[in-house]
């Protein structure tokens, strides 16, 4: 899809214009900023630009989300535009995070140390789940496992334990390594400090327990300080504190040793420091709080299941919105290092079908082909486990597929909290998320997943038909009044008459893939022999490109909206040889004068006079459009029919 400069100007002036972009970055799918002022957001602008497929703040940046494949070129055409320097993702974030509040930068934090680590974990997870395909008992056979009717596969079955429990065992060298790189320290001490608290001379954690009983915990003797010789394995909070102590212990070294002495001297020391703290005090206060944490979490879902799985399943989805899912990633891998399971990421992978399931409910709902296309890519997405397309692009913009989908989520989280249904590990979401869990808890689950396909589903259809028939039956547009415009015109057809004398073409003969291939809409092109834009049909001025003048969008009391467009890539011109009579908001009448434009300095500069007269897509009143070639000499030549929905006896 091409992209027009106009286009990427109006972006920047939807989000207050250059001066209040602090910090601009892009990823796969979206521009992030770091604003000075979300106030200054003109959300209606960008919901109204072709290139912006949905928008949301988290975390202090305000994303717009363009799409892959063409958000890379967005933000290219951006900094050309603003002038503006190159940011990375840490720089935005950076930017962003001095607008937030303690517990913001905190969430923010656990995000930026667990999102990397992601892809080991979830490739864990996947793993494991084979795994228990292959050893669960009852799941092919009753009361046998597949590797015990078939022995040939024990040692395949043992492989992929070992493989897939390794990213588990040793997760503190994981999180070691990230919290490091995230607290300014050296990412190789952070591996080491995680190992350190695995190390297996010590007593695993997963052992402690059963060692407290029989009175078997080892200890060290310090002086006469007893210290339990145990380790963290499955622990969260110890590897946080401990790599927060060792990067700052890293830092203050590097500013006072001398360089000639540093490699001699800064790891050693650091590691010494830190390795006497974790064991004697960080490791013991943090085991204590990470396992009260975690009785405490369980006692509540034990003491009410059916209203923790109401809310915790019926609200994820909000969580997402705010980022605060990232948090629970760690009370994730807590559950499962302490209680040999979690009851909180069965509902989460619910979820993801949920917001699935609403969206591609939409795809039956909506009319034009970009608003279908991206509610099943992004619902399709969203089985998967990967729901940021879903909830962004497609549910939150018409909000009642987003609370249908929290409402199907929520009936599934009672369900499994009642019936304590647990994942072993944490892998990908959404369907495949089955892998995750128990084997003997895949038939409430299942059903589970039964009622989030089709609660959110069929409330989207039901609700999403009932309110387009509602609006199909509502009165004319009040933003145009009545008096002002042609009697006797049938809403079941809108004529379109020609805005410019010309040989009226098919789009394909446009030189532009944008209009030629109907990425930007339905419609029809005109060759002009004069320079005068006029009003096709009474209606109102929606948006003007004010900078460049080469193009306007007028909508009808219908809700249809036409975009002229003269000439091709005239945005280059920046406004010159363009006159506009009329501005944003105004009421015209058909064949009403709207702008002139210099045919000989737009031919001469080099670029393509056709006019491209176009039907944007996402209305959703609109049934189907006519295009009528020909020769347009009388302005009263009509150009298109658009064929509404349904016909009311009402006239304009």
């Amino acid at each position: 899809m091409a992209i027009e400069r106009s286009q990427v100007e109006d972006i920047i002036k939807a989000v207050g214009g250059k001066d209040n972009i602090e910090a601009s970055t892009h990823c796969v799918t979206r521009l992030r900023f770091a604003l000075y002022d979300d106030k200054l957001v003109d959300k209606d602008a960008l919901e109204q630009n072709d290139l912006v497929k949905g928008q949301f703040s988290s975390q202090g940046q305000y994303q717009v989300v363009i799409g892959p494949g063409l958000v890379d070129k967005v933000y290219d055409e951006m900094i050309s535009i603003t002038g503006g320097s190159r940011a990375s993702k840490d720089d935005v974030k950076n930017a962003a995070s001095k607008k937030q509040n303690p517990i913001q930068r905190a969430i923010k934090t656990l995000a930026d140390i667990f999102i990397p680590i992601l892809p080991a974990i979830v490739t864990a997870g996947l793993l494991l789940g084979i795994n228990n395909i292959l050893t669960g008992k009852g799941i092919f056979f009753e009361g046998m496992a597949l590797v015990q009717v078939y022995p040939q596969w024990t040692d395949f079955a043992a492989i992929i334990n070992i493989i897939a429990s390794t990213a588990f065992t040793f997760l503190p060298a994981l999180i070691g390594w990230s919290a490091v790189v995230r607290f300014g320290g050296s990412p190789l001490l952070g591996i080491v400090l995680g190992l350190i608290l695995v190390h297996p001379d010590l007593l695993s954690a997963y052992g402690y327990a059963d060692a407290v009983t029989k009175g078997t915990v080892p200890v060290w003797n310090l002086f006469g300080w007893e210290v339990n010789k145990i380790g963290y394995q499955g622990q969260v909070l110890p590897v946080l504190v401990s790599a927060y102590v060792l990067a700052h212990i890293e830092k203050f070294l590097n500013k006072k040793i001398a360089d000639s002495f540093k490699l001699l001297l800064v790891a050693p020391i650091t590691l010494l420091i830190t390795g006497f703290l974790a064991f004697t005090v960080i490791g013991p206060v943090t085991f204590m709080i990470g396992n009260a944490i975690t009785s405490g979490l369980v006692y509540v879902f034990d003491l009410a299941p059916a209203l923790g799985g109401l809310i915790y399943g019926g609200l994820y989805s909000l969580l997402v919105i705010t980022g605060m899912h990232h948090t629970f990633l760690a009370v994730d891998v807590q559950l499962i290092g302490t209680q040999g399971g979690t009851f909180l990421w069965p509902m989460l992978a619910l979820s993801n079908i949920a917001q699935g399931a609403g969206a591609l409910a939409m795809m039956l709902v909506l009319k034009e082909q970009k608003g279908k296309g991206l509610a099943l890519t992004s619902s399709v997405s969203a089985f998967l486990g990967v729901t940021e397309p879903a909830i962004f692009g497609v549910n939150i913009r018409y909000k009642y597929p987003f609370v249908f989908a929290m409402i199907g989520s929520g009936i599934a989280g009672i369900l499994l909290t009642v019936n304590h249904v647990m994942a072993s590990s944490i892998g990908v979401g959404g369907i495949p998320g089955f892998l995750s869990i128990f084997p003997n808890n895949w038939g409430v689950f299942f059903i589970g997943m039964a009622i989030v396909l089709i609660v959110p589903f069929a409330l989207t259809l039901m609700y999403g038909k009932l309110l387009t028939k509602r609006r199909q039956a509502a009165p004319a547009n009040d933003s145009v009044r009545k008096d002002s415009l042609p009697q006797n015109t049938a809403l079941d057809v809108l004529e379109v008459r020609t805005p410019v004398r010309g040989r009226v073409v098919p789009l394909e003969q446009v030189p532009d893939p944008a209009f030629a291939e109907r990425q930007m809409g339905q419609g029809i092109a005109v060759e002009p022999k004069d320079g005068k834009i006029l009003a096709p049909f009474s209606g109102q001025v929606i948006h003007i490109m004010v900078k460049s003048k080469h193009a306007l969008i007028l909508e009808h009391p219908t809700g249809v909206q036409i975009l002229v467009h003269v000439g091709i890539n005239t945005v280059s011109l920046k406004g010159e040889g363009f006159t506009m009579h009329v501005e944003t908001g105004q009421t015209v009448k058909q064949g009403q004068l709207l702008m002139e434009f210099d045919r000989e300095l737009i031919q001469k500069s080099g670029y393509p006079i056709i006019t491209p007269v176009i039907v944007p897509d996402g209305q959703s009143m609109i049934e189907s459009v006519e295009e009528l070639p020909g020769e347009a000499d009388d302005l009263q030549y009509t150009l298109m029919r658009i064929h509404l929905n349904s016909s009311s006896d009402n006239t304009n």
